[in-house]
């Protein structure tokens, strides 16, 4: 058996444990809580049309939680590996950009204002919004044709701007229970969350994926240099505008629907890469399902933890992802040296 039937069965297997790996974690999801749901009995009822208990847990706060989890984490595993991929850069991350930190601003100016009692979809259409106007402004500041570097420190600058606002929002909020608020959502939650929401974040999510469904050859084609890349037919500025459109489509509804919930987009295409022979191209789709895997992890963890208060799942992924992080700083440090 050759080396490429070799790595056409890894990668065969790779895609078969993670499937698999998301579909177990997923009914485990809607099952696992507080309370035990029994699934049989839940589906039977909501498939039959009897309003039970089971059935409106299944439907109202259940599956909507599990449906939301799987996309935001599918969106935020394959938004980091495409700008790891684009940037060339191991320690990119889907908000590098400043896309999930303007939908986050956004986002907190209509809670603030109290704009999300108006309309329940004016919460979601805040954040998209702010993550394409954080978008245009890094255009602006870096030039059409700007180099990596320059695009990223436009992208640390408009983050910066964006922390300084939710700062000072917190800072004016009226009353210690705005502060809460504010911060907790900030902090990163699948609780209380409806098919309704999953249903607006969706439209603009898939076009961020259909964005980035065409890429991966010439990511894999970049990896050469930008000049080897532009022989082979790559335009590597409009490579690197349609990723960071697309990352701000499918990261702004994320971040608009549960909050800035950090590290899936950095750990996981790490984790994976090694399956991949460290070819971004293939890395975009298991990152996909590995994101998805971690955060249904992660929600089912922050359920199953005894805590007074709700654990947020962005906390959760935080603890974790945080030490992972030094270590891949710890790690590039020693192949330097």
């Amino acid at each position: 058996m050759n080396d490429s039937s070799l790595n056409t069965i890894t990668q065969k297997q790779l895609y078969g444990v993670l499937c698999t790996a998301c579909v177990i974690l997923f009914m485990a999801s809607v099952a696992i809580g507080r309370d035990a749901l029994p699934l049989t009995t839940a589906l039977k009822d909501s498939l039959s049309g009897t309003d039970s208990v089971y059935a409106v847990i299944l439907n109202q706060i259940r599956l909507p939680r599990a449906l939301i989890a799987l996309l935001a984490g599918a969106t935020l595993g394959v938004c980091g590996a495409a700008m790891q991929g684009l940037l060339r850069n191991p320690l990119a991350s889907p908000g590098l950009v400043g896309s999930a930190s303007g939908a986050a601003l956004f986002a907190v100016m209509v809670l603030y204002f109290g704009n999300s009692l108006i309309s329940p979809f004016i919460l979601p259409i805040a954040g998209m919004t702010g993550a394409l106007l954080a978008t245009v402004l890094v255009y602006v500041l870096a030039g059409r044709d700007a180099s990596i570097t320059t695009l990223i420190l436009a992208g640390v600058a408009i983050n910066a701007l964006a922390t300084a606002g939710m700062s000072l929002l917190l800072n004016l909020a009226p009353s210690p229970f705005a502060v809460r608020e504010l911060v907790l959502w900030t902090l990163g939650d699948i609780t209380d969350r409806s098919m309704r929401d999953f249903w607006v974040m969706l439209p603009t999510t898939l076009i961020g994926w259909a964005m980035l469904a065409g890429v991966g050859g010439q990511l894999d084609a970049l990896t050469l240099g930008e000049r080897t890349a532009q022989s082979m037919g790559v335009n590597p500025g409009r490579l690197r505008w349609r990723v960071f459109i697309a990352v701000s489509l499918a990261v702004g509804a994320s971040v608009a629907t549960v909050g800035m919930i950090g590290f899936i987009g950095l750990v996981v295409p790490h984790l994976l890469r090694p399956f991949v022979s460290h070819e971004p191209g293939r890395l975009l789709p298991v990152s996909a399902l590995g994101g998805a895997c971690m955060l249904l992890a992660a929600d089912i963890g922050v359920r199953l933890i005894p805590t007074d208060s709700p654990l947020r799942v962005g906390v959760l992924t935080a603890i974790v992802g945080a030490p992972f992080f030094l270590h891949l700083i710890v790690k590039s440090r020693r192949e330097y040296l």
